[in-house]
């Protein structure tokens, strides 16, 4: 699946400003929810990974206005906006299915819209890995898609040729869990894409401490 990430490096590239302002109307009230609930449950001075980061909007602001924060991207024109946007953070271009870090390194870590862009053969190695980076009792929050699908490729996203793939609620679940992880919280929420609903599946869960 190597031509997907290309697809995916090379629509993010042409279309990071464009991304950028699109994402700073949609779907905003899910990640102030979503990142509001990450920052509830961490202690003074965490550290945070941020797996897609792009621009940094305004969950990445929110959580980088509180602790440190690592964003990681594969598109180096998001993370030229993001380093305007989120000064005090850090970042870093790498591919989430092939990037390394410490063991317990993060006390969360969050993917919002960006799992889904990773061929789903590398959904579950990722999130093992991911529970492996957060420290014991660390949180991971997630944003996936619903849907049965190996392969999707939209031919006009913004404007690029844009790839995302998905399992099930239940498959995600259950790559989850065996991560290693424990589910807190997991539901499937309709949010507003220009006026198209759109499901996605959030989902809270925690490594044991």
């Amino acid at each position: 699946m190597k031509e997907a990430k290309q697809w995916v490096a090379a629509g993010y590239e042409e279309a990071a400003e464009r991304h950028a302002e699109w994402a700073g109307r949609t779907r905003v009230g899910e990640r102030v929810e979503y990142a509001s609930r990450v920052l509830a449950w961490l202690a003074p001075g965490s550290t945070i990974l941020d797996v897609g980061c792009g621009a940094a909007g305004v969950s990445t602001r929110m959580l980088a206005s509180a602790h440190r924060v690592v964003g990681l991207d594969l598109a180096w024109s998001n993370l030229e906006l993001a380093r305007r946007n989120a000064p005090a953070a850090a970042f870093v271009q790498a591919d989430m299915g092939e990037v390394s870090f410490r063991a317990a390194s993060f006390d969360a870590v969050v993917a919002f819209y960006s799992i889904f862009h990773l061929p789903r053969a590398e959904h579950g190695p990722l999130l093992s890995s991911i529970a492996g980076w957060l420290k014991p009792g660390g949180l991971l929050a997630a944003a996936f898609g619903t849907r049965d699908m190996a392969e999707g490729m939209e031919d006009d996203w913004l404007g690029v040729r844009m790839f995302s793939s998905s399992h099930p609620p239940e498959a995600t679940v259950r790559l989850v869990r065996d991560a290693g992880l424990r589910v807190i919280d997991a539901q499937v929420r309709t949010e507003d894409e220009d006026g198209v609903p759109v499901p996605f599946f959030w989902v809270l869960a925690a490594r044991n401490a």
